[in-house]
């Protein structure tokens, strides 16, 4: 196994163009734009501060906030499918993983974006498929038993990576544990509210 983790066929050249094509489309900020089109100004300037749909929520605004969910995981999709069209598997998983890097850290806003939930189901969407549906039925269990939405994220991205690895997706495993670790960085504040019991539930108010 883990000589196939790091025995890579794919060259330089194609690396770096799958890395480019992924990051720019995931650095398109769609929860801003579309708050903006719509007419309710900077949705940096509520909330947590960041582009992504659980702020877009906090418009007001579930059909705004539906649209930024499904357009910020598409993208990495996008990303992982047009690229592994052209040029394979392995740089299907480079656009994937840097369209979660560019959604993360876009040029266009200061590098300043999301925490990188949707772009991660987006990427899986892209690569493994099948495995959206077991981070859907983590996040839905975790969720009903806890009521906490990001606690249901965390928990189902800290189980992805070990199903896709007992299941021979080495590749596929450690690119999704790098993003992992990531988005956990970028889940520090809901990770301390967590261990505080400060953090908000499921249809809390205020």
């Amino acid at each position: 196994m883990i000589s196939d983790l790091t025995t890579w066929q794919i060259t330089l050249p194609i690396a770096l163009a799958a890395a480019v094509i992924g990051y720019l489309l995931g650095s398109i900020p769609f929860g801003l734009l579309l708050t903006r089109a719509a007419g309710l100004g900077d949705v940096r300037s509520i909330g947590s501060g960041n582009i992504g749909a659980t702020n877009v929520l906090r418009t007001g605004n579930k059909k705004l906030a539906a649209a930024t969910l499904l357009l910020d995981a598409l993208k990495a999709s996008a990303a992982a499918w047009i690229v592994g069209y052209f040029f394979g598997y392995e740089a299907a998983l480079i656009a994937g993983f840097f369209a979660f890097i560019g959604h993360l850290f876009p040029v266009w806003i200061g590098f300043k974006g999301g925490k990188g939930v949707a772009t991660y189901i987006g990427t899986l969407l892209g690569v493994a498929p099948l495995m959206v549906l077991a981070f859907a039925a983590i996040w839905l269990a975790v969720a009903f038993i806890t009521r906490y939405s990001s606690l249901s994220a965390l928990v189902a991205m800290l189980v992805i990576p070990v199903a896709l690895w007992i299941l021979g997706a080495e590749k596929v495993a450690a690119v999704m544990a790098v993003m992992t670790v990531i988005s956990y960085w970028k889940h520090k504040e809901n990770i301390a509210r967590l261990m505080r019991g400060a953090e908000s539930k499921i249809g809390a108010k205020g």
